[in-house]
């Protein structure tokens, strides 16, 4: 299957937990995992949030109440939310949230440092920046 390194371990169920806000994936390894939608939409795969190459990436904040409003299957090999602040330019392939649900803690930790060193709350309002034209969002 495209976008899966080989031997991965695929979904056999997803499930959206809309008042918990996690998504809930159990993979073919048996592993299960349940991914908050607030660090989905904070770790995105897409150009809006990783921006175009290393050091681009655009700190997320203020989705600590971010809802999955649709979850749309891409081929066979990933899924595209849409997160309730509108954003849904992320594909989430089956590795990407396979790492998303094994590396919680990690991500978590990287995001709370990453909002430190800026001198932000996790809470705070996303400030737009202007120019920005790559056209994937």
């Amino acid at each position: 299957m495209a976008g899966l390194k080989p031997g991965a371990p695929t979904p056999q169920s997803i499930t959206v937990h809309g008042q918990s806000r996690v998504l809930e994936v159990g993979f073919s390894d048996g592993a299960t995992f349940r991914i908050p939608f607030e660090l989905m939409r904070i770790y995105s795969p897409s150009a809006e949030v990783q921006g175009h190459g290393p050091g681009q990436e655009v700190l997320q904040t203020g989705k600590r109440d971010v809802e999955l409003v649709e979850l749309e299957a891409v081929g066979n090999y990933a899924v595209q939310p849409t997160f309730s602040d509108g954003h849904n330019t992320g594909i989430y392939s089956w590795d990407l949230l396979y790492e998303l649900g094994e590396k919680q803690a990690e991500l978590w930790a990287a995001y709370e440092r990453r909002l430190a060193e800026a001198g932000v709350d996790r809470d705070a309002p996303m400030i737009e920046k202007g120019g920005h034209a790559c056209g994937s969002h």
